[in-house]
C-alpha cells in the first residue's frame, strides 16, 4: 500500500520530483529519463512507470532553461525505440509458452487488452498503443511472441517511438511554461494521466457491454 501512495505521489508531483533529480544529478539526469523510458517500454515487468506524463514534464523543464531539448529528443527517442526492440526480443525468445500462466506481472487481463487492440489496428498497433498505458508495453512482447516480421515491425516501432517522444516532450516545451500551466501542473499531470488511459477504459467498457448483451 505504501508503494502504491509513493507512485501516485510521484506521478501527480513529476515537476516537483524532477526538479529534485535535476538539482541533484545535473547531466545524469538524461541517464535517468534514458532508462525509465527503455524500462517501460522495454520491460514487461514495468507497465507501471510514468511515460506520457514524465515526457511531458521534461520537456516543461527542457522550456525553462534546465534540460536541453535536443538531448531529450535524441536520447529518449533512442530509449523508445530500443527498448521496443528488446521488449519484442524477449517475446520472439519466450514464445508462447511464456503466457500459459497468469502471473503477478503477465496479467491476463493486461494480455487479453493488448490482443484486442491487435484485433482492430493490426500492425499499427505498434504505433497506437505507443500512446496507451500498459498496452505499450505489452503491445512489442506480443508481436515478437505472435512472431510478427521483424523489419515490419521495426518500421512500425521507429515511427511509434518518435511519434510519441516528440509528440510529449515538444508539448511540454510549448506549453510547460505557460504561468496557467505552472500554477495548475499538477492537474495538467493528471489530464494527461486521464487523456492517455481513458481509450483504454473504454475499449474496456464496451467488450463488457458486448459480453453482457451475449450472455442470455
Amino acid at each position: 500500500m505504501e508503494m502504491i501512495k509513493q507512485l501516485i505521489d510521484i506521478f501527480l508531483h513529476l515537476d516537483v520530483h524532477l526538479n529534485v533529480i535535476i538539482q541533484q544529478y545535473g547531466t545524469w539526469t538524461y541517464l535517468i529519463l534514458f532508462m525509465i523510458i527503455f524500462c517501460e517500454t522495454g520491460l514487461v515487468v514495468t507497465p507501471f512507470l510514468p511515460g506520457d506524463s514524465l515526457l511531458f514534464a521534461a520537456g516543461a523543464f527542457a522550456a525553462s532553461g534546465s534540460l536541453r531539448v535536443e538531448w531529450l529528443l535524441a536520447l529518449l527517442c533512442v530509449a523508445a525505440v530500443g527498448g521496443d526492440a528488446v521488449n519484442y526480443g524477449i517475446g520472439n525468445y519466450l514464445g508462447p509458452k511464456v503466457l500459459t500462466g497468469n502471473s503477478r506481472f503477465l496479467k491476463k487481463e493486461y494480455i487479453d487488452r493488448t490482443h484486442r487492440f491487435y484485433e482492430k489496428y493490426g500492425g499499427k498497433t505498434i504505433i497506437f498503443a505507443r500512446f496507451v498505458p500498459i498496452v505499450r508495453t505489452f503491445a512489442p512482447f506480443l508481436a515478437g511472441v505472435g512472431s510478427m516480421t521483424y523489419w515490419r515491425f521495426a518500421s512500425y516501432n521507429v515511427v511509434g517511438g518518435i511519434a510519441w517522444i516528440v509528440s510529449f516532450v515538444v508539448g511540454g516545451h510549448a506549453f510547460g511554461n505557460i504561468p496557467w500551466v505552472k500554477r495548475n501542473f499538477t492537474m495538467v499531470i493528471l489530464a494527461i494521466i486521464i487523456i492517455s488511459v481513458l481509450p483504454a477504459v473504454l475499449e474496456a467498457w464496451r467488450q463488457h457491454g458486448e459480453k453482457s448483451t451475449a450472455t442470455p
